[in-house]
């Protein structure tokens, strides 16, 4: 038994100084693909490419059926373990792709924004530009909470339509900044009714000239200039403010996704009534 140990330990150290001596040689062509595989004994070889591919295939079998959790980790085990193979591309994209139905948008922002530094000249480029504006528009919440998401959207989408004016998704992204510009029309607005609630009315009245210079055809216009009518006229609402608020939610970008701007129906929001601002407008 002993003797056979040191026969195979001699046999080892004779291969392992063959691959010694092979080494610098590894660079001329005669050397390529020498190395691709190795076997152990099994009878089964795998190059590093194989594994990338099957969590490549395992990945996007995840990710068509919705199991989102599943394909990332597949996607991170490629970029962790085979991070110059043919499928890391992919596996980058996928990942931010992962994290974005997953609705973590910030994180799939950061790895959209990295594929673009990494791979500027792709052809995936409007895309990722498109869904870095899209991680933006859908993190906006209320326009009485955070609005930097809003204000972002329209950053990132006017990015787009600089660089690719003309890419698939220039149409859907004009749409969806008219919407965040709506947005944030509404959310002055909303500010204006606050100071009217604080009996801040002077503060209301510069609130209200502000936008409807600035926006003059938003779609709270028209009960922006109501409301403005009746504190220059000393007749500020006293109840029933809630009447006066506009929707606090994200408008529908679908309203302006057509060329004429009509294909979600007309979404203006006209003044309330002047029977239903308070007891003093009645007769």
């Amino acid at each position: 038994m002993a003797i056979f140990r040191r026969q195979t330990i001699s046999r080892t150290s004779w291969v392992l100084l063959l691959l010694l001596l092979l080494l610098p040689l590894a660079g001329c062509s005669t050397m390529e693909g020498m190395f691709d595989k190795f076997t152990f004994g099994s009878g089964d070889t795998e190059t590093a490419e194989d594994s990338a591919q099957a969590l490549a295939i395992r990945g996007m079998d995840a990710f068509n059926v919705g199991d989102y959790y599943e394909a990332l980790q597949a996607f991170n085990e490629i970029l962790d373990r085979y991070p110059f193979s043919p499928q890391a591309m992919l596996a980058e994209l996928k990942a931010a792709d992962c994290h974005y139905y997953r609705k973590e948008y910030l994180e799939a922002k950061m790895l959209y924004q990295e594929f673009e530094e990494r791979h500027p000249t792709n052809e995936a480029i409007p895309y990722v530009m498109f869904q870095i504006g899209m991680c933006d528009f859908l993190r906006t919440d209320r326009i009485d909470r955070d609005i930097t998401g809003a204000q972002d959207a329209i950053k990132s989408f006017s990015r787009l339509l600089r660089a690719y004016p003309d890419s698939p998704y220039s149409r859907e992204a004009r749409a969806r900044i008219a919407a965040a510009r709506e947005f944030l029309v509404n959310h002055e607005y909303f500010v204006a009714v606050f100071y009217v609630r604080t009996k801040e009315y002077s503060q209301a009245i510069h609130r209200l000239k502000y936008l409807l210079s600035m926006y003059p055809d938003s779609s709270i216009a028209p009960r922006a200039r109501a409301l403005l009518k009746r504190l220059e006229e000393g007749r500020p609402p006293v109840w029933g403010l809630k009447k006066w608020l506009p929707d606090l939610s994200m408008p529908d970008w679908k309203f302006w996704s057509s060329d004429d701007s009509n294909g979600g129906g007309d979404q203006r929001q006209q003044a309330p009534p002047e029977d239903s601002t308070g007891p003093a407008s009645k007769k």
